[in-house]
């Protein structure tokens, strides 16, 4: 495996996994071929016991450190690197984008090839299970039979759980960041209302939009109200308070205050990286996730699998409760879990953004599960 520095100014390649076999999902449908686009960062060892998969969240990519051919830094550059949290000179590191995205992996914009068209609402629908199994295939075709650990925020976190529901002879510790074992109402509610503002644009078009151009304006206002949602009331009034863009109110239905500008700007930058319909399907998939009612650990199984969990107080759209009620669950399976809530003002979006107090978290934890594994 190449070993790739992130810190280097070499650009780090997106690399692509053809998988030329059928795969049938949960909903029952199958995909005949499926290509998975994913990174790698650090050197995998030769006992090959250093790997650690990272799971993005649901508008993430395989693009999580380093820079890309674009100058793009990765979602999670300050996370992973050299003497960083997952540090790049002791693992070996892998994240792809997950399956129905628009990132390089098979979703719903990719072409179909019994059809020689875009899936668009073609496109089966997908679970966070299927999304794992994928992972899995990618695995598995790089010969890593067993994992260090895997960590994700968000969605992210829902994988990781999720692989340790499906697959805990993989693992051997997870790190989830702001999760949950299944959405609240209040969780399906805000990815509904998105969704409904994508559906009501006149150029969703039953979602085969792609030979004139997606629905911008009902994707940039689903990214709106989803990032109102990944903010506190704190950190906006910290950032925006009630400034105005321009030296008086415009008596008019512009923009007239700072944080509406802001959340126009989201939107619009938003609809040029993203697909309308891989937003639709990948907020289904979260709200289909239900590991509570499944029971992630039935009594009768015991598991050696580690847990590292983490939350952050002013996140309410996961809030710490979730991750407590995961905490609960998991003591009483007698599993090794570690819980920190990590004080932060700064909403949903800590898990990108506290990078000092999740360092030393992650540094420490893996720290012990690697030495443990040795």
């Amino acid at each position: 495996m190449d070993n790739l520095n992130t810190e280097a100014l070499v650009p780090v390649a997106t690399q692509l996994l053809k998988w030329e076999q059928s795969l049938t999902l949960e909903c029952g449908a199958a995909l005949d071929s499926i290509d998975i686009a994913y990174e790698t960062y650090g050197t995998l060892n030769a006992s090959k016991s250093n790997a650690i998969l990272i799971c993005h969240a649901f508008s993430g990519d395989a693009h999580a450190a380093g820079i890309d051919a674009a100058g793009r830094k990765g979602w999670w550059d300050s996370m992973i690197g050299p003497g960083k949290a997952f540090d790049t000179n002791k693992y070996f590191m892998i994240c792809s984008n997950i399956l129905g995205g628009c990132r390089g992996t098979t979703g719903p914009s990719s072409i179909n090839p019994k059809t020689g068209r875009h899936y668009a609402t073609d496109f089966p629908v997908i679970t966070v299970k299927d999304i794992v199994a994928v992972q899995k295939i990618l695995l598995d075709h790089l010969g890593i039979d067993k994992l260090l650990s895997i960590s994700g925020g968000s969605m992210g976190g829902m994988q990781v759980l999720q692989w340790v529901a499906d697959y805990p002879e993989r693992v051997l510790s997870v790190i989830p960041i702001a999760t949950s074992l299944k959405h609240s109402p209040q969780q399906i509610a805000f990815n509904e209302v998105a969704r409904q503002a994508i559906i009501s644009d006149p150029t969703w078009k039953n979602g085969h939009y792609y030979d004139n151009g997606q629905p911008e304006r009902g994707l940039a206002l689903a990214r709106m109200i989803g990032h109102i949602t990944y903010m506190s009331d704190k950190s906006m009034e910290e950032k925006f308070s009630r400034h105005l863009k321009k030296e008086r109110l415009g008596f008019s239905f512009d923009a007239d205050f700072q944080v509406e500008g802001y959340l126009h700007y989201k939107g619009d930058r938003f609809v040029q990286r993203f697909d309308a319909n891989s937003y639709l399907y990948i907020t289904k998939a979260m709200d289909y996730f239900d590991l509570a009612d499944q029971d992630l650990f039935p009594p009768n199984r015991r598991f050696a699998v580690k847990f590292l969990v983490i939350s952050f107080q002013s996140d309410w759209l996961y809030p710490s409760y979730q991750s407590r009620d995961l905490v609960r669950l998991l003591k009483t399976r007698f599993v090794d879990v570690t819980y920190c809530e990590v004080p932060s003002t700064y909403g949903h979006d800590a898990f990108l953004l506290e990078i000092d107090q999740q360092e030393i978290l992650v540094n420490g934890f893996l720290d012990r599960v690697f030495k443990g594994a040795k």
